[in-house]
């Protein structure tokens, strides 16, 4: 195995004599955390990791400090993919789907009638959200159409995972008043031969060379991209106070416990009758504080 690919990392570069962008990012280790979690269909698992890189080349476009979600949702076999993500390159995700899928299923047999939901969310300002239909045969031309309705910026993308790996890459004109599509269009061409071999085995300043041998490219430093959940004990104990106390008493009446589960890590959190008490009393103490 390739030392590169032990190290997820998200790495971003620009074009000298060009007004585009671009980044790459490589997935491993925290990829297969997000996949520990469940039991996934093949087919599903490698959607899991590009979403991961999507979220991942999308998080790195942020001007903001915050949180990013792409979620894939439909009527099919499969209703529920997604990731989120922040601007400190954190990840986690979750897929839910009902029964036997191919290994080879499309996007449209695995969510049916289905929507990509991308949702920006600022710790300062107001949320945004856009939505495009899942009417393309691929996760990047589904990307690369929400791009042109959102942001009318030409974009390219690049999505690859296999069961252990995941990997993307990402081209897009920089907002500028100019016009330079004719710069894109070509630098689009050349990213295009990427293939999924180069990205999995190769360090980016060979793949960066092999694409680009012709262009002066500027390599920023690595960001590193890891596997973060959010969930804890004292979030389930909030999530345990929004339920009524006659619907948890029947729980710990019957089983003895209430236990929360996270479906994004696996975790779980057991609360006894005391632990239950506890909730509420401070629940009740902060009630009247306020």
């Amino acid at each position: 195995m390739n030392e590169q690919m032990n190290k997820d990392n998200l790495y971003r570069y620009l074009f000298e004599n060009a007004s585009v962008r671009g980044e790459l990012v490589q997935l491993q280790s925290s990829y297969q955390e997000v996949l520990a979690a469940h039991e996934y269909p093949l087919v599903i698992q490698k959607l899991l990791g590009e979403l991961m890189a999507s979220t991942s080349l999308l998080t790195a476009t942020l001007k903001f400090s915050g949180d990013i979600s792409i979620q894939l949702q439909g009527d099919g076999p499969v209703s529920l993919a997604v990731i989120n993500g922040n601007n400190l390159q954190q990840l986690r995700g979750v897929s839910r789907w009902d029964g036997e899928i191919s290994d080879d299923a499309s996007l449209q047999q695995m969510f049916g009638k289905g929507y990509m939901v991308i949702t920006l969310t600022p710790n300062d300002g107001e949320r945004y959200q856009g939505v495009v239909g899942l009417d393309k045969e691929t996760l990047a031309e589904c990307l690369e159409d929400y791009f042109e309705q959102s942001e009318q910026l030409p974009t390219k993308i690049k999505l690859f995972a296999d069961t252990k790996q995941a990997a993307g890459m990402f081209l897009q004109v920089l907002p500028t008043d100019g016009n330079h599509n004719e710069e894109f269009e070509h630098l689009s061409i050349l990213t295009e031969t990427v293939k999924q071999d180069e990205l999995f085995t190769l360090e980016v300043e060979e793949i960066l060379h092999r694409l680009y041998h012709e262009e002066e490219v500027r390599l920023f430093e690595p960001v590193a991209v890891t596997f973060k959940c959010t969930c804890s004990r004292e979030r389930s104990a909030q999530a345990i106070r929004t339920v009524a106390k006659e619907e948890i008493y029947s729980i710990l009446a019957e089983l003895g416990k209430v236990e929360m589960g996270c479906e994004y890590c696996n975790s779980k959190y057991a609360f006894g009758a005391i632990d239950v008490e506890a909730i509420y009393a401070n629940a009740a103490s902060s009630d009247v504080t306020q």
